[in-house]
């Protein structure tokens, strides 16, 4: 069941973007041939307004059939120079509307993130944490190396602070020094009524991509936090804000990508993703419905924002590809030739397949794992 209802939210997904790119071609004057739910065989369909509206065999997302998009590989079927691209059409309009339409539909998965993100901090919700007191690692766990000891932290010592960013609570520490893997640290501590400041490196946990210090909680003090309740206006400003903080996050995980990290741990493929959202439905409603909602709604808005990042990377296949293309020929104004796009994509198409067998690595790892 699980399997099922993740499945289901992964397609949300994916047709909320198609669903993005559909109404800005829309607006911009290209036709839209076919809107489908779902790829393969059709099995229902109605035509209204010129679109072909679409109920598909196999519930694997959906597509946005836009006029024009064969354009490209009848060009290069027939050795053409150029695209011959018919006003209505998708390499018809002009290039900033093509690029608009392009990133319509990451914007979308942005949007998506606003509005989870929004309900999120409409309903509030309660929390459990503990207090900023900590305790040194080594001393529950020799084995784990202290980059705080070495600096002079303390079992005992309450962390109030890192680079300049309150930690009240042992969860708000963790976001802070997750967040900075390899990266000099400024870090308060309240020890016995005096402030202390020490400056730690934090190291990169290789297997999550997260940076650690080398301390855990005093899980003597558990705190119950209740976030704020925000009014209608308030909870679109405090969701619209989370957004931003998640594309930022996610940004700065692109790059512990870079440092040595274990790649396959790092990116998910389908089926994993899949599994967590099924099981995070089925653990959080399991709990209750308000539960249930605020977990399911975190995990899509987080992947929604990874969709509209990724969505957006200037690699040809990929929505950033055609508004990189669409850009470069709107500042030279000359139409990029069929043949230059074609090895383009080729280049494009090559790294897809190598995210996908990294994902599909990972996946197979995982699940192992788990058995």
């Amino acid at each position: 069941m699980k399997w099922i209802l993740g499945l289901l939210c992964l397609i949300f997904l994916i047709i909320f973007h198609e669903f993005g790119h559909f109404i800005a071609a829309k607006l911009f004057g290209v036709k839209v041939e076919s809107f489908s739910v779902g790829f393969g065989p059709v099995l229902l369909h109605k035509t209204f307004r010129g679109t072909d509206y679409r109920l598909s065999l196999f519930p694997l997302g959906g597509y946005c059939g836009m006029k024009g998009e064969k354009d490209f590989q009848q060009a290069i079927d027939h050795n053409l120079t150029k695209l011959n691209a018919e006003p209505d059409s998708l390499y018809g309009v002009h290039p900033v509307k093509r690029a608009l339409i392009g990133f319509a539909g990451p914007f979308f998965n942005f949007l998506f993130a606003i509005i989870a993100f929004s309900v999120i901090s409409g309903i509030g919700y309660t929390y459990y944490t503990y207090s900023n007191k900590i305790s040194i690692a080594t001393e529950i766990y020799p084995e784990i190396h202290s980059a705080a000891a070495e600096a002079g932290i303390m079992s005992g010592d309450k962390i109030i602070s890192v680079n300049g960013n309150k930690t009240e609570y042992f969860s708000d520490l963790i976001e802070q020094v997750a967040t900075r893997p390899d990266e000099d640290l400024k870090i308060e501590v309240e020890r016995d009524g005096k402030q202390l400041s020490f400056n730690v490196h934090s190291e990169l946990d290789k297997k999550t991509g997260s940076g650690k210090i080398g301390v855990v909680a005093d899980t003597n003090d558990v705190i119950a936090v209740e976030t704020p309740h925000f009014g209608f206006l308030g909870a679109i400003f405090d969701g619209t804000k989370k957004a931003f903080s998640a594309v930022a996050v996610t940004l700065k995980s692109l790059k512990v990508l870079f440092m040595g990290v274990e790649v396959k741990n790092a990116v998910s493929g389908p089926a994993r993703v899949t599994d967590m959202l099924g099981s995070t439905i089925k653990d959080g409603f399991s709990a209750g419905a308000k539960i249930g909602i605020i977990s399911t709604l975190t995990l899509l808005a987080v992947i929604s924002i990874s969709l509209f990042i990724m969505n957006l990377l200037p690699i040809p296949v990929l929505d950033g590809g055609l508004i990189l293309i669409a850009l470069i020929e709107f500042i030279s104004n000359h139409k990029i030739k069929p043949k230059i796009q074609y090895y383009i994509q080729i280049i494009g198409i090559f790294f897809i397949v190598l995210i996908f067998f990294v994902g599909l690595t990972g996946d197979i790892s995982y699940f192992t794992a788990k058995k």
